[in-house]
């Protein structure tokens, strides 16, 4: 009885130690993730701005991509804050119910942007292989259908997340090797059989990333013979180019996902600060360049950013 009173008492607080190894240069890689954490709200939050602003925007496209900029705005908010309190002022405790919000934030918002991007493709598959459809198809009510399911999926599937953890008794350390509440990290710290929530986490990584890709790459398969279909080489770039964005946007959001994946499960020699920034990277890398993607690749959002900073500059 005093074992399990131990652990539950023991659980009431963890403590985060940031990137060990570089404690040295805290300030500085705070002073860094900040600057490119006010830059991804700029740029998101310009985007969304510019959407809602401007009636001729929205589009099925345009639509999801203010989705999407909403949801890096929230992803990036749920970590950041916190990480420059513990980055610059060594505030490494955070209360065991804090955490699990954080992490419920983390993954859910995270499950959200991937759905939004398979949308996305969704959206340039209707736009390229049925063209005379796309207006009819992806309606207005549609679209926020298709937002409320993002939502619904992402908050549904990763819920179970904190609340397998917090059955957990976790009667060792309590020393997250982390800047934040990450599953995987906090799953570590339990002294019980974490099978369960190894194999969870897994089957969750599988329906939300491993779908969304192959469904993603089945989008673009079916585009590219409709490209390749079209006569003349103008008609091709033309279509093909509407989803360049989109794919940069693709390869952005993913490759760091999954790369901090692998290593956190499989890459022992690799070390601690590495996973770690890797993880940092993958929350603030895609919010910050979604919106450069789409204003340098996106004529009508590109104008619109334009015109927007001259009548501010008068």
């Amino acid at each position: 009885m005093s074992a399990s009173n131990n652990s539950s008492s023991s659980a009431s607080t963890f403590t985060l130690i940031g990137i060990p190894g570089l404690e040295a240069a805290n300030f500085w890689l705070a002073f860094l993730l900040c600057s490119l954490y006010l830059f991804a709200v700029l740029g998101n939050g310009t985007i969304i701005y510019i959407i809602k602003a401007e009636q001729s925007l929205h589009e099925p496209m345009y639509l999801f991509l203010c989705m999407l900029a909403a949801i890096d705005v929230l992803l990036s908010t749920s970590t950041m804050p916190r990480m420059m309190d513990l980055l610059w002022f060594n505030s490494t405790t955070i209360g065991f119910d804090a955490c699990l919000l954080q992490m419920f934030c983390i993954h859910s918002l995270s499950a959200m942007e991937s759905t939004i991007l398979l949308a996305m493709a969704f959206d340039r598959y209707v736009a390229i292989c049925c063209p005379l459809r796309h207006a009819a198809i992806l309606t207005s009510p549609r679209i926020a259908k298709i937002g409320l399911a993002a939502v619904i999926r992402g908050a549904t599937m990763t819920a179970p997340f904190p609340i397998f953890i917090k059955r957990l008794p976790y009667c060792r350390s309590h020393i997250i090797s982390h800047c934040y509440c990450e599953h995987m990290a906090v799953v570590k710290l339990a002294c019980a059989d974490t099978r369960f929530n190894n194999i969870y986490g897994i089957i969750v990584a599988f329906f939300i990333v491993g779908l969304d890709l192959m469904f993603i790459s089945l989008s673009y398969v079916k585009i590219l013979r409709a490209v390749l279909s079209l006569a003349s080489k103008e008609e091709k770039l033309k279509a093909f180019s509407t989803c360049v964005a989109h794919l940069w946007a693709i390869l952005v959001a993913y490759t760091p996902v999954v790369l901090s994946s692998i290593i956190y499960r499989f890459g022992h020699p690799v070390p601690p600060h590495v996973h770690i920034l890797l993880a940092n990277f993958y929350l603030l890398f895609p919010p910050m360049m979604n919106p450069i993607v789409y204003g340098v690749k996106t004529k009508q959002i590109r104008d619109r950013v334009l015109l927007l900073f001259r009548w501010k500059s008068f």
